[in-house]
């Protein structure tokens, strides 16, 4: 069971990974001077998954360390209007709660994605939330 949870975590990362490398090159094309920026941060943290599920899916303990903090990474979704925060890639089950009168929760799911979310100023209502498939492979990679 731990060895199958490994292979799809990994496999996730990988695809994640390269789609999200692509999009961060697509980005970097224009050279503009800010989002160059974010998408260079992008582009590492991408090939950060990559990696780290290769050597997942190689059943490398490197792999489990580096696979963990990819899964730590995607964990948090912070959308605040002074600084956002969001990273996903493969797939994501996101809970958050929108901070405005009323305040409510939410959910949102998709799989065989990515997206990378940084910039200081977001939204005027504020989002708070976890990834819950995140969560769960942070956990399953932590079974010894």
């Amino acid at each position: 069971m731990r060895l199958l949870l490994f292979r799809l975590i990994g496999i996730l990362e990988v695809a994640g990974g390269c789609y999200g490398m692509i999009q961060m090159l697509y980005r970097l094309l224009p050279f503009r001077a800010h989002d160059s920026a974010v998408a260079l941060i992008g582009l590492v943290l991408y090939a950060f998954v990559l990696v780290a599920g290769a050597l997942l899916l190689e059943n490398s303990e490197r792999g489990v360390r580096w696979s963990g903090w990819a899964q730590l990474l995607q964990l948090p979704l912070i959308a605040t209007p002074v600084f956002s925060w969001a990273l996903h890639c493969g797939g994501y089950v996101n809970v958050f709660a929108t901070l405005h009168l009323p305040p409510h929760l939410g959910l949102a799911a998709h799989f065989g994605s990515q997206a990378f979310v940084l910039a200081i100023g977001g939204p005027a209502a504020s989002h708070l939330g976890i990834n819950l498939l995140a969560l769960l492979s942070w956990l399953a990679l932590r079974l010894r």
